[in-house]
Formats: structure tokens, C-alpha cells, sequence
């Protein structure tokens, strides 16, 4: 049985309250909600946390009752030991996080938002748990496995984490606990297109949290699995489809944007796909949160 201990109103989220939960694996997630109606979760990825949302979740909270988890290992979410095989940050773990908070939280089935790292583990919930999604959005990605087969010296430039960081610990780890700041400042302003995107307020509450060992590590050890035992989970997992309607949405300006053509990568991944490009970099949610809310709110609407 899941314990939830309340926090107090976010400090960046109006309308919004902290709680910790911890699940029945022992984990435990920070989350903020706010809003009533259907549930919506919306999973952030690397390297932010649950306030990447912060300029959506509000309107979105008018119509859903909206649930902000941090990953395990990011944000104020608890940041366990890795393991040899990595399988504690796999994304079969991580979507086991979200299956299991829904249900401590009451609901059995529900709509899901995911960007980044946090799509890649909204497409391994949709393998897991089929019916307990209704519809998903991942945000300016294609599959994992498709973009470490189709590398190119392009996307190993423009993507080069990818590969520093999943290089043994502690190497990475070491390298980038040395000035976690400059790490952390030049990956969010070569991922996003849009200046000022990123207030500094927001980014400090990310360095705050990315300055901690524990996240560093964390970070580490969930792009080591991604390159190891996720690509076994989904090799083994070829044959399945995404159930519910899926939308894709991804930046124009973006790396993913500009090497793929994002819904044929996704083509033989699920049964129902739409979307399009936005006008921006990695973040529509940060860049256009206007525009991205719109399009998000019409297929929502559309498919609940």
C-alpha cells in the first residue's frame, strides 16, 4: 500500500500541491497535482523535472485532474543505486513508477504526456500496461532502438550524450560533477531553439537538483540502460504495437526533427498515429506553450 505525505502548494505550478508517494516497491516519487476530472500524467525528461510543465499544467488543470511526476533519479524523486545489469533505471522499472502511483492515486486507466526521456518511458507503459492508457503523446522523439541504428556522425555530434554518458562510471560522472552548471546550461541551450525559453528561476531549480551525485549518477544509469537492457526489452517486444491513439509531436528546429521522418519511425509502433512538426526546438512545452497546449488539448479532446 502506497503512503502519500502532502507538501505544501508548488512554488512554481499556481494552483498545484507537492506530495511525496511511496509506491509499494518502495520508491519514493515527488509529485504535484492540481485540477479535477480524467486523469492526465505528464513525465518530464533529462534533464528537467516536473516543472517543465509549469507554463501548461494550469490550463490543463481546468479540464483534467493533472499528475506531475519526477522520474526515479531526477528531480526530488528518490535516486537509487544503479545495478550492474542497469535494469534499476530501465524503462520497464520507470513505467512500473507510473503504473504503480496511478493506482495509488486511485485510477485505473488514464491519458499520458511524455517528452524526452519521459516519452521513452511512455512507450514502454503502453507496451506494459495496455489497458490502462486511453491515448499518449510523446514529445520530439522517435524510437530508441531506430536512432542508435540509423547513427550518423550528425547525430552523434548534435546527440553526443548519448554516448558520454552511458562510457562506464565513473567517468561520466566524474566529468560532469565537476561543473554540473555548464553541463547542465549548454545542454538545455543547444537543445532549445527559443531564447529565454528557460527562465532562470526554472533552470536554477534544475541545477538544483542536477548538482546532486545521486541525480548525476541517476541520469547516467538511465541512458546506460537505454543503450542495454531496454534495447533487449524492446527487441523482445518487436511484435507489439502501441493499443491507443498516439500522437507525435516534435520541434522543427530539433535534431530529431530535422534527421527523421518522425511517423514513419513510428510506423509499425503503434496502430493510431497522428501529428506534426511545432515551430521550435525540443521543448514545445517551454517554447510555445501556447501553441503546444492547443494542439494537445484538440487530440485529447478528440480521443477521450
Amino acid at each position: 500500500m502506497a503512503n502519500i505525505s502532502a507538501l505544501g502548494d508548488s512554488p512554481f505550478i499556481p494552483g498545484f500541491v507537492l506530495s511525496d508517494v511511496r509506491l509499494d516497491n518502495g520508491i519514493r516519487l515527488r509529485v504535484a497535482t492540481g485540477g479535477e476530472g480524467p486523469p492526465l500524467v505528464l513525465l518530464h525528461g533529462h534533464p528537467q523535472n516536473h516543472i517543465t510543465w509549469r507554463k501548461i499544467a494550469p490550463q490543463l488543470a481546468q479540464y483534467y485532474r493533472v499528475i506531475l511526476p519526477d522520474l526515479r533519479g531526477y528531480g526530488d524523486s528518490d535516486k537509487p543505486a544503479g545495478d550492474a545489469g542497469h535494469r534499476c533505471y530501465s524503462k520497464r522499472s520507470m513505467a512500473q513508477d507510473v503504473a504503480r502511483l496511478l493506482q495509488a492515486l486511485g485510477y485505473s486507466r488514464f491519458a499520458f504526456v511524455g517528452h524526452d526521456r519521459g516519452a521513452r518511458v511512455g512507450h514502454r507503459l503502453a507496451l506494459d500496461y495496455p489497458d490502462r492508457l486511453s491515448a499518449c503523446v510523446f514529445i520530439d522523439i522517435a524510437p530508441t532502438a531506430t536512432m542508435y541504428a540509423l547513427t550518423d556522425k550528425t547525430f552523434a555530434t548534435h546527440y553526443f550524450w548519448w554516448f558520454f554518458l552511458i562510457q562506464p562510471a565513473p567517468l561520466p560522472e566524474t566529468l560532469i560533477g565537476h561543473d554540473a552548471a555548464f553541463f547542465l546550461r549548454k545542454h538545455i541551450s543547444g537543445q532549445l531553439k527559443t531564447p529565454g525559453a528557460t527562465e532562470e528561476a526554472a533552470f536554477n531549480d534544475y541545477l538544483r537538483c542536477y548538482r546532486q551525485p545521486q541525480m548525476i549518477h541517476a541520469v547516467c544509469e538511465d541512458y546506460r540502460a537505454s543503450a542495454s537492457v531496454d534495447l533487449d526489452d524492446d527487441a523482445a517486444d518487436a511484435d507489439k504495437r502501441i493499443q491507443c491513439p498516439l500522437m507525435l509531436l516534435w520541434g522543427e528546429k530539433s535534431t530529431v526533427g530535422q534527421l527523421y521522418d518522425v511517423p514513419e519511425t513510428w510506423r509499425d509502433k503503434a496502430r493510431d498515429i497522428c501529428g506534426e512538426a511545432l515551430p521550435c526546438g525540443h521543448s514545445p512545452q517551454e517554447e510555445i506553450p501556447q501553441l503546444f497546449v492547443q494542439r494537445l488539448q484538440h487530440f485529447l479532446q478528440t480521443v477521450l
